[in-house]
């Protein structure tokens, strides 16, 4: 097994395992909340008539539902791509418990397969799921893919780790962290920089966070700077 395949085999085992144990929008997981600066990005569009937004890698509502739900006033739309299963499966459940599904559109898609058409959305987000492109070249283009996909006037939110590291808290090994993308923080924010030059940019900062995670049946230590990006497109 290749090493894309082999973090991606990973990754389906750490989210199947939390979308079994966790409930959404309770608390005890990462899944607890929607990230706050989604929703604040989600508040500048609140006298839209017609909001179209999509989130790669949407797990199974943790932003989108809530943002279906600002939609019930509208014609909006929110378009949740995942390469899981079991997200899918989990966000039909909850569209339908929170009442939104007619706002959801849900897609079984590798997100680096899902193809953006040019100025179809007034929002674009990505949190956490960009670092799971194949490699660098591809997280470029899928960049540029989403600058082009955003409307005149829209925003994209960005939220991706760099300097990642994974460590056995046992033995206090090094690992190959989980991840296909896992770059500095300069070289992350001169992407960044480069692929949205001409935009303004609302939000630029990093952030260091760390958090146990299971990883096999051993406590592992997962530390990442990660990078909060917001940009809007004034063109």
């Amino acid at each position: 097994m290749d090493r894309v395949a082999s973090i991606r085999t990973e990754e389906k085992k750490y989210h199947d395992f939390c979308y079994d144990n966790y409930n959404l929008f309770e608390s005890g997981s990462w899944l607890h909340r929607p990230v706050k600066t989604v929703i604040d990005l989600l508040a500048e569009y609140n006298q839209q008539d017609s909001l179209c937004v999509l989130d790669l890698g949407s797990g199974i509502g943790r932003n989108s539902i809530p943002i279906a739900e600002s939609l019930k006033n509208n014609n909006g739309k929110v378009v949740c791509v995942d390469i899981l299963e079991s997200a899918i499966d989990k966000l039909h459940y909850y569209s339908k418990k929170y009442g939104v599904e007619q706002y959801i559109e849900a897609i079984l898609s590798d997100i680096e397969q899902f193809t953006i058409e040019q100025e179809k959305f007034d929002i674009i987000i990505a949190v956490s799921s960009l670092e799971h492109v194949s490699s660098e070249r591809e997280l470029e283009r899928k960049l540029n893919e989403m600058t082009c996909g955003t409307k005149s006037n829209g925003s994209n939110c960005i939220i991706i780790g760099s300097n990642i590291r994974e460590v056995n808290l046992e033995n206090g090994q090094e690992l190959d962290p989980m991840f296909e993308v896992n770059i500095s923080i300069e070289r992350m924010l001169t992407l960044l920089d480069q692929c949205y030059a001409g935009w303004v940019v609302k939000n630029r900062f990093v952030k260091q966070l760390e958090y146990e995670i299971d990883r096999n049946g051993q406590n592992v230590m997962l530390t990442t700077d990660c990078i909060t990006f917001v940009a809007k497109k004034i063109k």
